[in-house]
């Protein structure tokens, strides 16, 4: 599985949104998670950050937020150098996509939550 840190960016303490359900799951899978999200929580041991923490080792960024609200975290995600963005459903965004190829940055476009599932994070 190699390196297993994780970012999920839209992070929601309501247990009803996907980013919440891929925090759980994420940790179910073994994987260390951190977060981003519009206020500072909690969901199980993982907080919830707000601004632009600068976290080391992140081999995956997972997008819970819209092509709309991801431009002012293109050079924040570009400069954490993950080695993979998966953009769920409702997520993708061919300039940030063309962005980070062109970083060295594998692009995916799919659901998390299904990955884990089926054994394809």
């Amino acid at each position: 599985m190699g390196n297993k840190n994780t970012l999920v960016i839209g992070g929601s303490p309501n247990p009803s949104r996907y980013s919440n359900l891929a925090i759980k799951k994420l940790l179910s899978f073994g994987y260390n998670v951190d977060s981003l999200g519009l206020r500072e929580s909690h969901v199980e041991n993982v907080k919830i950050q707000t601004g632009r923490p600068n976290f080391k080792g992140i081999n995956t960024v997972t997008m819970y937020i819209g092509s709309r609200h991801q431009p002012s975290y293109y050079d924040y995600i570009i400069g954490l150098r993950p080695k993979r963005i998966i953009f769920n459903p409702g997520t993708e965004n061919e300039e940030f996509s063309n962005l980070a190829l062109e970083n060295g940055i594998e692009v995916i476009e799919h659901c998390t939550l299904v990955m884990l599932n089926d054994g394809l994070f």
